[in-house]
């Protein structure tokens, strides 16, 4: 990322943490929090700046972010209702929350992301708010593995799941059913504790939030539990923690999978295609997780999607 655009992150960020205009002489230095193609997030003490993604449109992001601030029981409020155009990138500012700790998976919030997904399932869809992302998210991962890595072993069953998926799964055709708010990216890096250091957990990254099928804001923890990449107990916690706060995406008891398969196998070769293309270009080799999403493919490969699901015809 160009020191020029951190420069500017930094420099909104300041702004945010310190509206008064008074320099800081006691904050910390700028942190660079994340600095990848599609997103860098810099922090300045209580505030960070966010550069979204080249491309993103301005009255798609404007329209998320009204939706989010809309729900400050669920979500992060942004700071200012509308982004800015820094160094040719849309720029959004917000309160720093405390995220969830890597080394110490005993704490995952499981349920607490269940309960805030129920209840952003729930909630009442805005007319302006776009589709959500999730779909078109999956397909682009598709088509960096066409263009870069289709050499590759793992490849071709890799790309055979895809093509046994419903057109709804692939970003090709509109989300079926009854449309509900959806965040489209959920994982446990997309919620923070605020106020920090201890307060409720809230979801943040707003890019993907949009209208369509509930069941892919869970896809994810079933694709890993379906991987043998979540314990069974995490997964049941998640699962029951959604379903006891109301969330519709699955039925409030039985069998979870005619709800969870389409979107859940999606999530799985989106993480294999990821994978492969990610290996190709470091030059290795996939390791231990990479190659359980990898062989949940082969597997779906050989065992076409059930008729039931949501849009299944």
């Amino acid at each position: 990322m160009p020191a020029n655009l951190l420069a500017v992150l930094a420099a909104r960020a300041e702004a945010q943490a310190h509206p008064g205009g008074a320099p800081c002489t006691t904050c910390p230095a700028p942190a660079t929090l994340a600095d990848r193609p599609d997103a860098t997030v810099v922090r300045h003490a209580a505030a960070v700046a966010k550069a979204h993604a080249p491309g993103t449109g301005q009255a798609e992001l404007t329209a998320r972010l009204a939706a989010a601030a809309a729900l400050p029981d669920i979500f992060l409020v942004p700071l200012g209702p509308a982004p800015a155009v820094l160094h040719g990138r849309l720029v959004t500012c917000w309160p720093y929350g405390v995220p969830v700790d890597p080394d110490d998976p005993d704490a995952a919030p499981w349920e607490s992301a269940a309960v805030l997904l129920a209840r952003l399932h729930r909630a009442s869809v805005p007319v302006a708010l776009p589709p959500m992302r999730g779909p078109a998210k999956a397909a682009r991962a598709i088509a960096r593995l066409r263009a870069g890595a289709f050499g590759h072993p793992a490849a071709r069953s890799v790309l055979r799941a895809w093509s046994a998926l419903p057109a709804w799964v692939r970003g090709e055709a509109p989300a079926p059913g009854r449309a509900a708010l959806c965040h489209g990216d959920l994982h446990l890096g997309q919620l923070v504790r605020h106020p920090a250091p201890d307060g409720p957990w809230r979801l943040i990254d707003v890019d993907d939030l949009g209208v369509g099928v509930p069941a892919w804001d869970l896809a994810r923890p079933a694709a890993w539990y379906a991987c043998g990449l979540l314990p069974p107990q995490e997964w049941a916690r998640f699962l029951g923690a959604y379903r006891a706060a109301g969330g519709p995406a699955v039925p409030a008891d039985g069998d979870p999978w005619p709800a969870l398969d389409l979107p859940a196998r999606a999530l799985t070769v989106q993480g294999a295609a990821r994978a492969l293309v990610r290996a190709g270009s470091e030059g290795r080799g996939v390791d231990e997780v990479e190659q359980a999403l990898v062989d949940s493919c082969e597997r779906m490969a050989e065992i076409p999607p059930p008729p039931g699901g949501p849009g299944a015809k």
